[in-house]
């Protein structure tokens, strides 16, 4: 993990349970007898994300409506981590903090775990982007309930399946990054067929019903096409922000998909792109980041935005 990440060392159950007692219910033992939760039980992950957000992040409120995407909050961190430093590459090695860091999270969900993690560690301002009323509605209530979280994180409404940031950008704002953890699968089926095979690597058996370990309503974990076309769809529409955006970044959960996002790039003249690996335990995920900035342009932005 990334080495700024609180999370790479093992779940200490006893300080988690202090935050939130609930988790106790949910405490099981590997093999060897080191304490763990089920990670295959959707009420087990939410309790351990809300005792891990409680703890780090001082989140006292977290709750996210029922199906909806739990996902697991080391992972989410180290995206955050890793993508502070493509700012920190355009400023001197230093991480830019502070609410002139502007975010956009598209596809932010109910969960809304990237604006957390980067308003509690950077102190960045967010907005939050989703195609799901109920997702918007959830976060928007979720952060007004916890005050270290106000004044940081906006979220908007994104009514045309097809656009990425047409109708979320206004005209002449400005993003220093935007993140994303974009719709993996191609349809339903494949979304439940390779749940099954993660339950099944996890010792539990085949499922016969849709029972995601974190959950996840169909606008979280399928888009037609895969993440392939939603990812083309990204850079493709990202070329009109060239000039507003400093970095554009996604998760790329298929290596097969990535020779296809190197395309897309090269045909969009990105400048510069960068892959970063990033794993937690079985899982391997990637975060590959472009931009259309080069360096004269990524020096004058720092000047004028990381004041």
């Amino acid at each position: 993990m990334h080495p700024r990440n609180r999370h790479a060392a093992r779940y200490d159950f006893a300080q988690l349970i202090a935050a939130n007692p609930e988790l106790t219910s949910f405490l099981t033992h590997t093999p060897t007898g080191e304490e763990t939760v089920d990670f295959t039980d959707p009420a087990a992950v939410k309790a351990l994300n809300k005792a891990l957000l409680k703890q780090f992040y001082g989140v006292q409120h977290w709750d996210i409506p029922a199906g909806y995407l739990c996902p697991p909050i080391p992972g989410r961190a180290d995206y955050i981590h890793y993508a502070a430093d493509l700012l920190a590459a355009s400023n001197g090695g230093e991480v830019p903090r502070g609410k002139s860091v502007h975010v956009l999270d598209v596809g932010v969900g109910a969960n809304c775990v990237y604006p957390i993690i980067g308003t509690r560690e950077y102190n960045w301002r967010f907005v939050g982007a989703d195609i799901d009323p109920v997702a918007i509605r959830a976060a928007k209530h979720m952060v007004a309930a916890n005050s270290v979280l106000a004044g940081r994180i906006d979220f908007r409404l994104q009514n045309h399946a097809e656009d990425i940031f047409e109708g979320i950008v206004k005209p002449r704002e400005e993003f220093d990054l935007t993140v994303c953890n974009p719709p993996f699968h191609a349809s339903a089926e494949e979304a439940l067929a390779s749940n099954q095979r993660k339950t099944r690597n996890l010792g539990q058996g085949q499922i016969l019903e849709p029972t995601p370990n974190f959950g996840g309503k169909n606008t979280e974990l399928w888009y037609e096409g895969g993440e392939e076309l939603f990812v083309r769809r990204m850079v493709e529409q990202s070329v009109p922000l060239a000039t507003r955006v400093l970095w554009f970044s996604t998760l790329i959960s298929k290596k097969e998909t990535l020779p296809s996002i190197y395309h897309f790039l090269k045909q969009a003249n990105a400048l510069d792109v960068k892959t970063i690996n990033m794993s937690q335990g079985q899982k391997v995920s990637r975060l590959v980041a472009w931009t259309f900035q080069d360096e004269a342009q990524q020096q004058a932005w720092r000047k004028r935005r990381w004041k």
